[in-house]
């Protein structure tokens, strides 16, 4: 696939390598010649100096015949006329465009194929508060995934001590538990995958991934001690687009306080939210903390654009009581070094983010693509077609379908139905199929085992 990629930022440069690793065709664009070169040195692609939306750059970039641009620069004014402009002069089939400001994604009717014509709208704002969300709503989770419009929910769990999930072997924790359905799909261990069985016992230090409807997941997380006490207070470190959005989407459910370094986003926070305190202050302010009540904080949020700021902020907060804390990373490489015993989630915008641009470059129908591991796997959500004659997976049990090593398939949705997947499952056309992929490198033989032969019709 030949795919066209404005601006060379973090988005951009998470993106370039993800794709470049799939074998496509990547050329990027950007002012800044000295990103280009870096990247370049790094990955398989194409660099091209000077402005995204200008016709002469994108025809020297390739544009006529590319089968996708994904605008991501800082500017949503740049790459929605970047989009018109491929869509106008080149004809490109799939744009697809980062918009942040909330103006323009609520405009009704705005982006429209005779108005503005982005086919897929990516606000990684929008992504990453609901994946906070999602997280909340599962405190014992440290990555929730929805699959089938909510239908289905992956998680991952860190297990520590003398957790529940790893005094049984797995057969066994469904037998304790005969009203949960759900399945353990995936563990990672020290850098290792495992496809569990029955006989499969969980260790100290695994990180589990666990597949099922909303209700069971919560109910599983629940019995097993993963999730220890109900959510009561939530306090943002934030009160900008990201911790805004949040704190409105919590405020009716739970406490929410808003803390904001700005007086001017401080005001406009509190314009905007109905039931959320907010104060201008310093979230890393020891004294603030404390008079704050953050020891009686549940779940502690620094959510502001500079990384070392969430960092301080959140071990402060977790030194003074907060019971857990998430921080927003940018910076892929500080992902790992922060995630720990003592940030208890570290979220990053660019691996959230990257799932909704992965959906629309893969073959067979894949709907739904989550980046997990910081990007050494994959979760995916891909439609069945066909039948037996014409299809690697319809009217075949699981286990007669050659999956690749290190991959499984955890749940099936058939007429939103959900079933949780076991080795004398048989797929069906049109059954949403959900697989974890332990190796991203075998994410094009799942792809192929989901395309119909030549022969269908």
């Amino acid at each position: 696939m030949k795919i066209i990629i404005l601006g060379a930022g973090q988005v951009g440069s998470s993106v370039a390598a993800n794709l470049c690793s799939e074998a496509n065709d990547i050329t990027v664009i950007d002012r800044n010649p000295a990103v280009l070169r870096n990247l370049q040195e790094r990955l398989d692609l194409k660099t091209i100096t000077g402005a995204a939306s200008h016709p002469s750059t994108l025809e020297q970039a390739g544009a006529s015949d590319a089968d996708m641009i994904i605008a991501v620069t800082n500017s949503d004014e740049t790459n929605m006329v970047a989009c018109q402009v491929a869509y106008t002069m080149f004809h490109t089939p799939m744009k697809i465009a980062r918009v942040r400001n909330s103006e323009y994604l609520n405009s009704r009717g705005f982006f429209a194929q005779d108005a503005m014509p982005v086919d897929v709208l990516i606000s990684p704002e929008q992504i990453v508060t609901e994946s906070v969300a999602r997280l909340i709503s599962l405190p014992g989770a440290i990555q929730v995934l929805d699959f089938a419009n909510g239908q289905v929910q992956m998680v991952a769990v860190k297990v520590t001590g003398q957790n529940v999930l790893a005094l049984e072997p797995i057969g066994k924790l469904g037998r304790l538990l005969p009203h949960v359905e759900f399945r353990v799909v995936s563990i990672f261990r020290e850098g290792q995958v495992i496809i569990p069985d029955g006989r499969t016992q969980i260790q100290d230090k695994d990180e589990v991934f666990i597949i099922g409807a909303p209700k069971h997941i919560k109910t599983l997380l629940r019995l097993t001690k993963q999730t220890d006490k109900s959510i009561k207070r939530i306090t943002i470190a934030s009160g900008g687009n990201i911790g805004r959005r949040l704190a409105k989407l919590l405020e009716n459910r739970y406490q929410v306080k808003v803390i904001e370094l700005s007086a001017e986003k401080a005001q406009k926070a509190a314009e905007e939210l109905n039931n959320a305190i907010v104060l201008n202050g310093d979230a890393a302010d020891e004294e603030l903390l404390i008079e704050e009540n953050i020891e009686d904080t549940d779940i502690f949020c620094a959510l502001t654009n500079a990384d070392e700021a969430n960092i301080i902020s959140c071990l402060l907060a977790k030194r003074l009581g907060a019971r857990r804390v998430m921080a927003l990373i940018n910076r892929a490489a500080y992902v790992d070094l922060v995630q720990s015993d003592v940030i208890d989630i570290a979220i990053s915008p660019q691996q959230a983010t990257i799932g909704s641009l992965l959906a629309h470059t893969r073959k067979g129908d894949v709907v739904v693509v989550h980046s997990l591991r910081r990007g050494a796997a994959e979760a995916i959500e891909a439609i069945a077609h066909g039948d037996r004659t014409t299809s690697n997976v319809v009217g075949r049990s699981i286990e007669e379908i050659p999956l690749p090593p290190d991959t499984s398939i955890g749940a099936i949705v058939r007429d939103d139905k959900v079933s949780i997947a076991h080795h004398d499952t048989v797929i069906a056309s049109e059954d949403h199929v959900i697989l974890l992929v332990g190796d991203k490198k075998r994410v094009s033989e799942v792809e192929r085992l989901f395309q119909v032969k030549i022969t269908f019709l």
